[in-house]
């Protein structure tokens, strides 16, 4: 889902059949992203610099490698920003329809999927 953050509209949606991880979809999907347009991602997405160099993914820690305290508050800061996502994703799920199993037929599931978003659209007004 693609959210816009002025107004916490959902602008696109991609689907696939089964599981399928964010970036593999989103490329598929031939999303494009204006240049001058700022991504805030999660890190599900790593990797896309290559593809889209104005976006802003949070730091990873590793094994041997802690996050500092200054990438510790760079990523609470990106987090903040990215909330509208998350409350627009969240209200989706509440609709059941990304949170269970979908039972119902697959032909309708973009129809039904974008009918929530429109949902979710008005809403957030």
């Amino acid at each position: 889902m693609v959210v816009s953050k002025a107004d916490r509209t959902i602008i696109c949606t991609a689907f696939g059949e089964g599981k399928r991880h964010d970036f593999r979809l989103f490329k598929e999907s031939k999303t494009h992203i204006h240049p001058e347009i700022l991504a805030e991602l999660d890190t599900g997405y790593t990797g896309i610099k290559k593809i889209h160099a104005n976006s802003v993914l949070p730091k990873k820690k590793s094994k041997k490698k802690p996050l500092t305290a200054e990438e510790r508050a760079d990523n609470c800061k990106i987090s903040s920003e990215r909330v509208t996502n998350e409350h627009a994703i969240g209200f989706i799920k509440r609709f059941k329809i990304l949170s269970e199993r979908y039972r119902n037929r697959r032909k309708r599931f973009g129809l039904r999927f974008n009918l929530l978003a429109g949902i979710c659209n008005f809403d957030m007004l």
